[in-house]
């Protein structure tokens, strides 16, 4: 998978998807995909990357605590609306 580097916007390829995909990750392994050449694999920091298209990578890749303002508004819901909640996953 290639992503893009924020500050100069060169293609990195994603070496480890894993790495990417956990939010407990700040860094992947990765390389530039420029010249012809085989670059070294070095680390990057999720926080300097983002999709092709100029979009951010997800919160779910990057915060580990990207659903926190969810479970605290749900304590301040009624019990049985709570409950509720929980059971269709909401």
């Amino acid at each position: 998978m290639f992503v893009k580097e924020r500050s100069n916007g060169h293609l990195v390829e994603v070496l480890s998807l894993n790495d990417l995909f956990s939010l407990y990750q700040q860094e992947i392994t990765g390389r530039y995909h420029v010249g012809e050449e085989l670059q070294e694999p070095e680390k990057f920091r999720k926080s300097d990357l983002m999709f092709m298209s100029g979009e951010p990578l997800p919160k779910c890749w990057t915060d580990p605590h990207y659903r926190e303002h969810e479970l605290r508004s749900e304590e301040h819901l009624p019990a049985s609306s709570s409950s509720e909640l929980r059971y269709y996953g909401a």
